[in-house]
């Protein structure tokens, strides 16, 4: 059950499927609208060759920002065991500079935190384990929490020990009873995912040891809107953090951000180390970043008017190139699938005969699908080095220069595009 914090209602943190009209943490109906991007399908429903005929469902996808908790929300749920299917298509591990910011991102929690030999790590959400890997080389006992068909993987060829579950209470306590408490929670690019947030929430006091440390990284609301990073809004990300939202959500479980720091994960993300309140000193980042949400302006309407008017003017200024392309014969294909790419060509309006194909790396699991709403194919990046289209549009923008990097090594000379935070074109 939530507590009551001063100055506001005592919510169910818990929301159920459809549309969600009120602040998650707060309650506060009082919401103001960031962006619409119209109805759009799931990011990561790809489709097969034979479904391209048949039906496809679409759900709202508007994102609104509450300016007395700090969290930006999207307005529609769509319940979680449609959205992360068994055969959910990412993989961290497959992506080289993820899996290096991952070994960091643990190297950096045991630094941080000290000598945890022996202790157990739960990663909520842990995908193919490779986050985990890394704290088992630090001697700890690790333990993942996945609810798709990539916890066989992370068991079967990473060795990390994996639930095939979602995380809530009760398996919470059957990992304690089983395990014991853990030292070090962590939810990395997935806290923001769960409707269930006060299930949640109420798994992390039960799993975490009373000196444990619970940290969590999602995309930053700040970062989001100053790079004008629309393409993180689709609906496994029902919850954009600001820090604000982050001390307001913790106060009600009697926990404290006593950490927090910016990180360059998916172009800008925030981790925040949060335990209970009284057991960690809360170090000066806390109040530096709190006060420069409050300078930056984020939390005001003329934020974003103006944020929808800069994404106005990438997508003009993107689809002319496009269309450019496509008077003068020039070919102007994708590369990279992440889950972005499809919030980001979907708004925009490319269709296959504008963008034929988006190439990715031999080891992705969408080779052989098609972008869900415009069915775009996904094919081997090899096609690039063979064919040499005129522009390539590095649709893993925030990954720009080491794609480029790789790509250019193996040959390839065409004009590289990137879409965000502004469309530049890239000379060989």
């Amino acid at each position: 059950m939530t507590r009551s914090v001063a100055g506001t209602r005592d919510p169910d943190h818990d929301v159920p499927p459809g549309p969600l009209s009120r602040c998650q943490i707060t309650g506060s109906s009082d919401l103001e609208l960031v962006i619409d991007l119209d109805c759009q399908p799931l990011c990561d429903s790809l489709l097969r060759p034979d479904q391209l005929s048949q039906p496809e469902l679409h759900y709202p996808l508007r994102l609104y920002v509450c300016p007395e908790s700090g969290l930006a929300q999207l307005d529609y749920v769509v319940d979680g065991n449609v959205v992360y299917h068994p055969n959910y298509p990412y993989r961290s591990g497959i992506t080289r500079e993820l899996e290096v910011y991952q070994r960091a991102f643990a190297q950096e929690v045991v630094r941080e935190l000290g000598t945890l030999h022996g202790s157990l790590c739960v990663d909520i959400g842990s995908n193919d384990g490779t986050l985990l890997s890394g704290f088992k080389q630090f001697g700890m006992r690790a333990l993942g929490v996945e609810p798709t068909n990539i916890a066989t993987l992370a068991r079967e060829q990473n060795g990390i020990e994996t639930i095939q579950s979602f995380f809530d209470e009760k398996l919470a306590a059957e990992i304690v009873t089983d395990y014991g408490s853990a030292k070090i929670i962590t939810a990395t690019n997935v806290f923001a995912h769960m409707a269930s947030l006060g299930e949640v929430m109420r798994g992390i006091c039960r799993l975490l040891d009373r000196d444990g440390v619970f940290i969590t990284e999602s995309h930053y609301l700040l970062d989001v809107i100053e790079k004008l990073q629309f393409d993180t809004v689709y609906h496994e990300h029902i919850r954009t953090y600001s820090l604000k939202s982050l001390v307001t959500l913790f106060g009600y479980y009697d926990f404290e951000v006593f950490h927090v720091r910016r990180a360059d994960r998916y172009g800008g993300n925030i981790r925040a180390y949060v335990a209970r309140k009284g057991t960690r000193t809360v170090n000066s980042s806390v109040g530096e970043l709190l006060e420069l949400e409050r300078q930056r302006k984020l939390f005001e309407p003329e934020t974003y008017r103006h944020f929808r008017a800069q994404v106005g003017e990438r997508r003009d200024r993107f689809m002319t190139l496009a269309y450019d392309a496509r008077l003068r014969g020039r070919q102007f294909v994708g590369n990279s699938c992440p889950g972005r790419c499809s919030t980001l060509l979907n708004y925009y309006g490319v269709t296959r005969d504008l963008m034929p194909y988006i190439a990715e790396q031999p080891t992705s699991l969408k080779l052989g699908l098609h972008l869900p709403g415009r069915h775009i194919p996904v094919v081997p990046n090899q096609r690039l080095i063979d064919e040499q289209p005129d522009y390539v549009v590095l649709l893993a923008w925030h990954y720009a220069k080491p794609i480029a990097e790789q790509l250019r090594a193996r040959g390839l000379k065409s004009t590289f595009v990137t879409p965000l935070p502004d469309v530049q074109m890239l000379e060989a």
